[in-house]
């Protein structure tokens, strides 16, 4: 791969693409929604058999998204105005007598917005092959789990850690005035230099460890998904190892992201972190983090047993766990983290905002389903602490979030029905769910925008029940701070 040759003919490159659709939406209308998914399963057969009948669009996706030789003639034709030639000799694609096959993966993805390009190593998984160190990944699950959990408020600059493929500075682009993007794999830059551009988008690129290219610089936002992967203090893979030990990649992003935010900024990363035994991971994870200055908000979407992360990692290193010599380093991989005493692996989102207050730190489970992205939640989460934070309860009039509802769960019993549980509900965000009791839900129907101040309701419902309106403050005064922070109940 030449990066100044493939910079060379990234206008040429870009005429052929658009000239041919080759977009996300031509794909699904072109194959199908059945071959289409079986693009994404990785089943090559029966989109080979659909891409037959679609001219030159056809032959871009045999070349590129199935890896195929195709015939040059076929592929010249396809890439014109971008010579064959010229793309061998940039590293685009590799030749040999009349066959032409691809050498980097090219593929288009829609990040909100628009049509995007993205350029990364081919993976393997339908050409097999070894994955080097510099291995630069492509649009995983991870990254795009980022992509849909990242806020994208309008800012003025951007920071992107680890950038890989470049695919996080590219959905920037959407929202920010300007991007800086970082990667220790000077391939990984290089090919983010391509992608950006190839989909004609400016990004400051710098190559270097962690946060040293940008040392003494803050930013309005900072994205990252680090090399996050808990192991040995080794590198095998850059895109997904640090050299730091067990979760000590996560641990350096959560409490150095702080330094390189301006007043107000924000930050979006994926983390992991280690469960062990007899401990709480919530106070591992708040070990990380300063004592003042950072709102924070953690939220672990899965948790792993060690058998389970280490067999998934291992297959994604192309690694076949049957194999004498992987099933050794699997051994010794599992030996470390019994020998750290970890029973699991967390993984997730953390966000954080830059405060002038001490460190606010919400870290919870999320791990049911839900569908409404994560970004615009932990804005609205960070304006509801501060909030919180100057603001006295009791003093405050609320009104009940419009998705919230009262959820009653009854189970047959001897005399009939009988209730087991009742819980208000919130219906959109992350779908939360709080237990309460008939008081709770009595004290939040009151809650209607114009009415009653908190510490009012609270007296009239102590004074209905016959129960001390002190004793009652001093318990719901927690509980609403809990439902405003989840967002069940709202500042009126």
């Amino acid at each position: 791969m030449n990066r100044d040759e493939l910079l060379s003919i990234c206008p040429f490159l870009r005429a052929a693409l658009l000239r041919n659709r080759y977009d996300t939406d031509t794909l699904l209308d072109a194959l199908g929604p059945e071959v289409h998914a079986a693009l994404s399963r990785n089943e090559p057969v029966p989109v080979r058999r659909a891409s037959a009948s679609c001219g030159e669009l056809g032959t871009l996706i045999r070349l590129f998204l199935l890896t195929d030789d195709c015939p040059a003639g076929e592929v010249a034709e396809a890439l014109a105005p971008l010579a064959v030639d010229d793309a061998v000799a940039a590293g685009l694609l590799e030749s040999e007598g009349d066959v032409v096959r691809a050498a980097l993966d090219l593929r288009p993805l829609d990040i909100g917005g628009g049509n995007r390009w993205v350029l990364s190593d081919l993976d393997g998984s339908l050409r097999p092959r070894e994955t080097p160190v510099d291995h630069v990944i492509g649009v995983g699950h991870a990254s795009l789990s980022l992509l849909q959990a990242t806020p994208t408020a309008p800012v003025g600059t951007l920071l992107d850690i680890g950038t890989g493929c470049g695919i996080q500075a590219l959905h920037g682009a959407s929202y920010a005035d300007a991007i800086t993007a970082t990667d220790l794999n000077v391939r990984a830059v290089d090919l983010a230099a391509v992608t950006a551009a190839l989909n004609e988008q400016e990004v400051e690129l710098l190559a270097g460890s962690w946060f040293e290219p940008v040392e003494g610089r803050t930013f309005d936002q900072v994205v990252a998904n680090p090399p996050f992967v808990v192991s040995r203090a080794t590198v095998g893979h850059t895109y997904r190892d640090s050299g730091l030990d067990l979760d000590g990649a996560s641990e350096l992003m959560i409490s150095r992201v702080a330094d390189y935010l301006a007043p107000g900024g924000t930050a979006a990363l994926l983390a992991s972190w280690i469960h062990v035994e007899g401990e709480d991971w919530r106070a591992r994870v708040a070990s990380w983090l300063p004592a003042h200055g950072i709102d924070a908000w953690v939220v672990q979407r899965d948790v792993a047993d060690p058998a389970l992360y280490v067999g998934t990692w291992m297959r994604d290193g192309g690694l076949d766990t049957r194999d004498p010599a992987t099933a050794t380093i699997a051994g010794d991989w599992l030996d470390h983290l019994a020998s750290a005493d970890v029973e699991g692996v967390g993984f997730g989102f953390v966000y954080l905002r830059r405060t002038d207050a001490p460190t606010d730190l919400m870290a919870e489970d999320l791990t049911h389903g839900f569908t409404d992205p994560l970004g615009a939640e932990a804005l609205a989460y960070f304006d509801r602490v501060a909030w919180l934070r100057d603001h006295d309860v009791l003093t405050a009039r609320f009104r009940v979030e419009e998705s919230t509802a009262l959820e009653r769960v009854f189970l047959p019993g001897d005399e009939g029905w009988t209730q087991v549980v009742a819980r208000l509900h919130r219906g959109n965000g992350p779908a939360w769910q709080h237990e309460v009791d008939d008081l709770v839900a009595s004290l939040v129907a009151g809650m209607r925008g114009d009415g009653l101040v908190l510490g009012e309701l609270i007296e009239l419902l102590a004074a209905a029940h016959g129960v001390d309106a002190e004793e009652l403050a001093q318990s719901a005064v927690p509980l609403v701070h809990a439902l405003v922070r989840h967002g069940l109940v709202l500042p009126a």
